[in-house]
């Protein structure tokens, strides 16, 4: 820098004057020495001084340019000379830029040159930078084409290798040899890779290949072979003999004789007997002979049963097994075919053939006639006895079943059922007539005897003299109407079905009404109390009856009600049938307290009834009104 301003005292006032002067040695011009005195001078021109020493002295090396990227050649003729680089330098003044390479070449095919840029300023001050350059041949010799592939017979049929030539990228000597490579897994298909490898001085090979087939595709030169011949059986046929060939490469020839037989048509069975010469390579000629076994002559069949007859189709027989004898062993195979003449059903004629065929399909047969005739009536299997039985379980008619021949058909049919509507026992006789397909009639009877039983329904009712006058229809619920009713007892008589009242005595009347009910009789027994109860009262024109009843516990319609007669001297009768009429509530004091309990011998071992709708019948004694009648539901929910 500038020399800077300094300041001096003086013992006398007055100005001083400062001057700076550099003295400069600059024989070293790397080693400078400025001496920087700066003189005071007061206004006597007294002065003094004081210096300062400045050394100049560049010893910074010049900035160095980036060396270039480290590269690889291949051949060391590729390596261009070293380029030109630029330094910059502290100072002013020249820079000197040398580039020296280094060769490490111990490895002559791994070369390293380090190639070294320095750059030196006026003071000899220095930088460098290197860079590394590698020589290294990885390049393949260029190998030519290689021979075409090729396919021989015979392994000595192969020949040397040829002598093939590369080239190389760089100058030096190509090595070439030829290895040939045998996959003799398969004798009769060998192949040999014959390949020639060339290696330059680094190392670096590349190689090309031949494939050489050694394949034996000629086939043994076959004999003649033996003239075709005919035989009658196949025993009567030889073994094959021996037959000799010969062929183009050494080695053995396996022979060998195979017969195929053509058995479609067992009347002429050709064998085609081949003899097939094969090399070790699998090839392979053959020849061959036609030798044909005709077996012509048919089997001698044995005797026929003796024909005979029989009563129906089912007895007879099935054929029995005969025996036949042929000229050629094998099996004879017998059939049994019957041939049915059925144009008269009841004269059938069968002829049942035997024929006996050998396996070339020569037969014989022998025959036997069976006759069937029926000349028999049908007989009945169905059990006729004589039977008895309750009128309410008396039998429809059987069903026959017959042992017969052909089909049986029911001409007639008769019943004689001797009920007569009393209570008297009868009987009732089957009588059938029928007839087989061949006219053989007969006749079966049966007779069952039938013990007649009466079933009473007994009803009870109490009725005023002055009721006026009942039909005894209203207690009956059956349809048949052809009866008559009877009194059984009281002193009165009926009019018909009709019963006044107003004429006979206070007390029980019992009438009678007896319809058959099926096979049986059933007697409808009403009782009838006349009284003089009747009273006209001020009670009944409000009367109401369930329609439901549900109990289950809910106080909601739990029982069977009948209101409006709270207040009138009424007694209340209630009888409750189901939906087959049979009763299975009554009480003679209703106290409006039923709900669908009843006996468990009438709905097995329940004790109430099941849901459903029942009938009802509710007499109001005393009141001078006629029974109510209707129906009631009862459930559970």
């Amino acid at each position: 820098p500038a020399a800077g301003e300094l300041t001096a005292t003086d013992n006398c006032a007055g100005d001083i004057t400062a001057t700076a002067v550099d003295s400069m040695d600059d024989t070293d011009p790397c080693n400078i020495v400025v001496t920087r005195t700066w003189t005071f001078t007061d206004a006597c021109n007294n002065s003094s001084s004081v210096s300062q020493t400045i050394t100049i002295q560049d010893t910074t090396a010049p900035v160095a340019p980036d060396a270039p990227a480290d590269i690889t050649y291949e051949c060391i003729g590729d390596m261009p000379a070293a380029g030109e680089l630029t330094a910059t330098d502290n100072c002013a003044g020249d820079i000197t830029a040398t580039a020296v390479d280094s060769m490490d070449d111990t490895d002559p095919c791994n070369i390293v040159v380090t190639r070294t840029w320095t750059f030196t300023d006026a003071c000899n001050n220095s930088s460098s930078v290197s860079q590394t350059i590698t020589i290294q041949d990885t390049t393949a010799p260029v190998a030519p084409d290689a021979p075409a592939d090729i396919t021989y017979e015979c392994i000595g049929d192969m020949p040397a290798a040829g002598e093939l030539t590369a080239t190389d990228n760089c100058a030096g000597d190509i090595t070439a040899t030829a290895v040939d490579s045998m996959d003799d897994t398969d004798p009769c298909n060998i192949v040999v890779t014959r390949t020639w490898t060339f290696t330059d001085a680094c190392n670096n090979s590349s190689s090309v290949s031949q494939t050489i087939t050694i394949q034996d595709t000629t086939a043994p030169v076959a004999p003649d072979a033996p003239a075709d011949i005919t035989y009658e059986c196949i025993g009567d046929m030889p073994a094959a003999g021996e037959l000799t060939a010969t062929d183009n490469c050494a080695g053995d020839i396996t022979a060998t004789a195979v017969d195929s037989m053509d058995d479609t048509d067992p009347c002429n069975i050709v064998v085609t007997r081949t003899w097939t010469f094969i090399d070790a390579c699998n090839n392979s000629s053959s020849v061959s002979q036609t030798i044909t076994i005709q077996d012509t002559t048919a089997p001698v069949a044995p005797e026929a049963p003796a024909d005979i007859t029989y009563e129906c189709i089912g007895d007879m027989p099935a054929a029995g097994e005969l025996t036949a004898t042929d000229n050629c062993a094998g099996d004879i195979t017998a059939t049994a075919v019957d041939s049915m003449d059925d144009t008269d059903t009841c004269n059938i004629v069968v002829t049942r053939t035997w024929t006996f065929t050998d396996a070339c399909n020569n037969s014989s047969s022998v025959s036997q006639t069976i006759t069937i005739q029926d000349t028999t009536a049908p007989t009945v299997l169905t059990d006729l006895a004589d039977i008895t039985v309750s009128c309410d379980d008396v039998p429809t008619e059987p069903t026959l079943e017959f042992d017969d021949c052909s089909e049986v058909t029911i001409t007639d049919f008769t019943e004689d059922n001797g009920f007569d509507g009393t209570a008297n026992d009868y009987d009732i006789a089957w009588t059938w007539n029928f007839v087989d397909a061949c006219g053989n009639e007969a006749t079966a009877s049966q007779t069952v005897h039938v013990l007649i039983s009466i079933d009473v329904v007994e009803t009870f009712d109490q009725r005023c003299n002055d009721d006026g006058e009942i039909d005894l229809f209203d207690y009956y619920s059956g349809n048949d109407l052809s009866g008559t009713w009877t009194v059984l007892a009281g002193n009165t008589e009926l009019n018909g079905s009709i019963f006044d009242p107003s004429e006979v005595l206070l007390g029980d009347y019992v009438f009678s009404y007896t319809v058959a009910n099926g096979a049986c009789l059933t007697s409808y027994e009403v009782t009838i109390n006349i009284n003089d109860d009747c009273l006209v009262l001020p009670c009944g024109d409000n009367i109401e009856i369930s329609k439901a009843i549900t109990p289950n516990g809910d106080q909601w319609n739990e029982f069977f009600e009948i209101t409006g007669v709270e207040e009138c001297d009424f007694i209340i009768d209630v009888k409750i049938f189901n939906r087959w009429g049979a009763m299975i509530f009554e009480t003679n004091n209703y106290q409006n307290n039923w709900n669908g309990q009843t006996h468990k011998s009438s709905i097995g071992n329940a004790d109430k009834v099941p849901n459903g709708t029942y009938y009802y019948i509710v007499t109001l004694k005393n009141s001078g009104l006629k029974p109510f009648t209707g129906h009631i539901y009862v459930g559970t929910k």
